[in-house]
């Protein structure tokens, strides 16, 4: 009889391997770039619909890669729990998601918001409308997260931030963003431009679920308040949140739950 229990137990323990969430890392070629990037795939455990697939897109921050998410936070307990397909693009150490005018190299904007969508809908389970699609990130992700959402609106239908760089002007010195804007004495305008806090005026009705996070202690809290009033004088909806921490992974591995908690309610039903 314990014999034949223990048989059924590993069975059991085989048979949850089998559909358990699981984490897979492919490349994906960028016609824009003309090179293939690297993106982590992280899959629920496999449900009975598996064409149904809402996704979220987690962008890392500058210096961080691909990889950076899942080294520091198991990402398929919460991929299961939400049911969603976690999806984490390279966005080289510095690209800031955006597509440089000076170099060809970095289009991540074009490879994050476009290409790689389309190779997800082809190869994947996903659902196709935007609604069922949300972006967010930390620091440089956090700005990208935004930027993109509010610059593709076709695509991603929720976007949120965490400790996100959301002016650029910040420092016109650090994170290599003149290697893609250009310095800032001669392109003021383009830094501007390219900044989510001087972007509140191209969103548009019918407004799309936005939260914004960050840690008191952050380096870019001012600049998060900053967004935040603009967005209230604008009457643009948001959900905005300070809460005890920095800039650090312990701050983000912790409030990373709130966000997908927060796509879950925004999900169309």
């Amino acid at each position: 009889m314990k014999k034949r229990m223990m048989t059924l137990w590993l069975l059991l323990l085989a048979g949850g391997a089998l559909f358990a969430g699981r984490v897979d890392t492919v490349r994906v070629y960028s016609p824009a770039m003309d090179k293939t990037v690297p993106v982590l795939l992280v899959f629920p455990e496999q449900k009975e619909n598996t064409d149904s697939l809402n996704v979220v897109f987690l962008l890392h921050g500058y210096g961080g890669s691909f990889k950076s998410w899942q080294k520091h936070i198991d990402l398929r307990p919460l991929a299961d729990r939400y049911g969603v397909l976690i999806v984490c693009p390279d966005g080289s150490p510095n690209s800031w998601y955006l597509d440089s005018p000076l170099q060809k190299e970095s289009q991540y904007e074009t490879f994050t918001a476009r290409e790689l969508p389309r190779y997800i809908l082809k190869n994947h389970p996903a659902r196709k409308a935007a609604a069922h699609w949300a972006v967010t990130g930390l620091s440089m992700g956090g700005h990208g997260a935004l930027y993109l959402a509010m610059r593709h609106p076709e695509r991603f239908g929720q976007m949120a931030s965490m400790s996100g760089g959301v002016d650029l002007t910040y420092s016109t010195k650090r994170w290599d963003i003149a290697l893609k804007l250009g310095d800032y004495g001669h392109n003021r305008q383009r830094w501007h431009e390219n900044s989510v806090v001087n972007m509140v005026g191209q969103i548009r009705e019918p407004y799309r679920p936005m939260l914004i996070d960050c840690g008191v202690d952050d380096i870019f809290i001012d600049n998060n308040r900053a967004l935040h009033k603009r967005l209230l004088q604008a009457a643009i909806p948001h959900d905005y949140y300070e809460r005890p921490g920095g800039h650090s992974w312990d701050y983000w591995t912790r409030v990373l739950p709130y966000h997908l908690f927060f796509f879950n309610e925004h999900w169309p039903r």
